[in-house]
């Protein structure tokens, strides 16, 4: 009996425990269910979370790529301005450069331009003496081809070559009365060598005659001193040509007769082998705003 009753009793609390357990078993299974629910809530929720964020990504990098493509445009518009602005200063300079510069300084004279009675260099300078062959004598070259000039005869005596100045700037009337002397000497002859008043390159205050102290005024073989072949080699780096080589149009050969053209012409007239002369006034004129610079 004894036996019976304690078997009941532990069956019974077998029973209750299988409750229990079957219980919380149910509990746990509604409870992770539920975990489950809210995980996959909330997993939805980030996964719209993170489609949202990528929307904004897109639409930002969209509107990042457009502002730097509207950067681009501006800067590119901005370089566009600056360039026309350096254009243009750099073309109100060439027009302040040019509107400085005597436009006779390149003229074609010899029997083609005039130059009337009252022109005179602008800034006229004595020649030292020491460069001239008569030092008594004063002559004059304009300021503004001075520079170019000394330099030529500062390096003519360290290469130890013989050269002076024997002619330089010519007033209208001082070539008239000298043509009138020549014309008396030697008649129409005289204009195979002298020119008019008003047609002489010296009345430019740029031009000038060079001999040798040697030769002093007798300078017509001059073409033949080791002067003339050192002219003749280098007289163009400092801007000057001869004005008449042989065979030109206008006057007899003078190798002694030498005029200032600034040293981009002259170099171009050297490398082409050409004659100042040979050249169209509108070519020459594509000179003039570089008359001066060094």
């Amino acid at each position: 009996m004894t036996v019976l009753v304690g078997f009941i009793g532990a069956t019974g609390y077998l029973g209750y425990q299988y409750f229990k357990l079957t219980k919380e078993r149910a509990a746990l299974k509604e409870e992770l269910a539920k975990t489950k629910q809210e995980f996959a809530t909330q997993s939805q929720n980030l996964l719209e979370n993170i489609d949202a964020i990528k929307q904004i990504l897109s639409a930002a990098q969209g509107e990042k790529s457009n502002l730097e493509q509207d950067l681009r445009q501006e800067r590119e518009l901005v370089d566009g301005m600056e360039a026309q602005v350096q254009f243009m200063a750099s073309t109100v300079g060439t027009l302040q450069k040019l509107s400085g510069t005597d436009k006779e300084l390149l003229k074609k004279y010899s029997r083609v331009y005039f130059l009337n009675e009252n022109y005179t260099p602008k800034y006229p300078l004595p020649i030292l003496p020491q460069y001239t062959y008569e030092p008594e004598k004063e002559k004059s070259i304009s300021s503004e081809v001075w520079p170019f000039l000394q330099k030529l005869l500062d390096d003519v005596a360290v290469a130890q070559i013989d050269l002076k100045i024997i002619s330089a700037y010519r007033s209208f009337g001082t070539q008239s009365t000298l043509k009138s002397a020549y014309t008396v000497t030697y008649g129409s002859g005289a204009n195979k060598f002298s020119a008019d008043q008003g047609y002489s390159e010296h009345q430019l205050g740029t031009t000038v005659d060079f001999t040798t102290a040697k030769l002093g005024v007798n300078f017509s073989t001059f073409e033949k001193t080791g002067s003339y072949a050192w002219l003749i080699e280098n007289a163009y780096k400092y801007g000057f040509v001869l004005s008449y080589p042989k065979n030109n149009g206008y006057y007899i050969f003078e190798p002694w007769h030498w005029r200032f053209v600034g040293k981009s012409l002259a170099l171009k007239l050297h490398n082409e082998n050409k004659n100042f002369y040979d050249l169209t006034q509108r070519e020459i004129d594509e000179h003039l705003v570089s008359l001066f610079d060094q």
